[in-house]
C-alpha cells in the first residue's frame, strides 16, 4: 500500500485544507503560498500516475484515490473560491457546472464499475482536467496578481472554457453510461 505514487496521491489530498485555509486570508502572500500550494498538488497528479506506471507500482489503492483526489483538489478549491468570493457573479455558473459534472461522472463510473465497464479517460476530458488547473491558478492570485495582467479575467475565461469543456465531455461520459445501462436494464434476471 505505501508507495511512492500512492504517497503523492495522499499528499495532494491532505494539502486541500491548507490551500483552502490560505483562500480565505486576503494577503498577497498568502494567495501566492495558496498558488505555490495548488501547482505542487497539480503537478503531483502527473507524477503519480507516471511513477506508479514506470516503477511498476500501480495499485487498486491508487487506482481509486487518484480520481477522488483530483475531484477534491478541483471542488474544495471552487467552494472555497465561492465562499470568498474570488468567484462570484456568472463565474459561479461554471463552477457549478463543474462541481455537477464531476458529482455525477463519479456516480457514473461506480455504477458502471460494478457491471465491470471500464471508463477511460479521453483526450478531452484532460484538457478539461487542464483548462480547470489553469483557471483555478489564475483565480487563486486574482488580485494579488501583477497590475498589467487581467489575471482574474484570465482566470474566469479559463473557467468558462473548462465548464464548456465539462459538458462536452460529460455528456460523452452520460452517452456510454445510458448506453450501459439500456444493456444492463435488458439482461433477464
Amino acid at each position: 500500500m505505501p508507495n511512492i505514487a500512492n504517497i503523492l496521491t495522499l499528499s495532494r489530498i491532505a494539502a486541500i485544507p491548507l490551500i483552502a485555509a490560505l483562500l480565505f486570508l486576503e494577503q498577497p502572500i498568502f494567495r501566492w503560498s495558496a498558488l505555490t500550494l495548488f501547482a505542487i498538488a497539480c503537478i503531483t497528479d502527473f507524477f503519480d500516475g507516471y511513477i506508479a506506471r514506470r516503477m511498476d507500482q500501480v495499485s487498486a489503492l491508487g487506482r481509486f484515490l487518484d480520481p477522488i483526489a483530483d475531484k477534491l483538489v478541483v471542488g474544495a478549491i471552487l467552494m472555497a473560491m465561492v465562499a470568498t468570493q474570488q468567484i462570484d457573479g456568472w463565474s459561479v455558473l461554471p463552477a457549478l457546472i463543474i462541481m455537477c459534472r464531476e458529482i455525477m461522472v463519479s456516480g457514473l463510473r461506480e455504477y458502471l464499475a460494478e457491471l465491470k465497464v471500464g471508463v477511460p479517460v479521453t483526450m478531452l476530458a484532460k484538457w478539461k482536467t487542464t483548462a480547470q488547473m489553469v483557471a483555478l491558478g489564475f483565480l487563486i492570485v486574482g488580485t494579488a496578481g501583477p497590475d498589467w495582467l487581467p489575471v482574474t479575467a484570465i482566470g474566469d475565461g479559463l473557467l468558462w472554457l473548462a465548464a464548456v469543456l465539462t459538458v462536452i465531455t460529460g455528456y460523452d461520459y452520460l452517452r456510454l453510461g445510458l448506453k450501459h445501462m439500456g444493456n444492463d436494464m435488458a439482461r433477464p434476471r
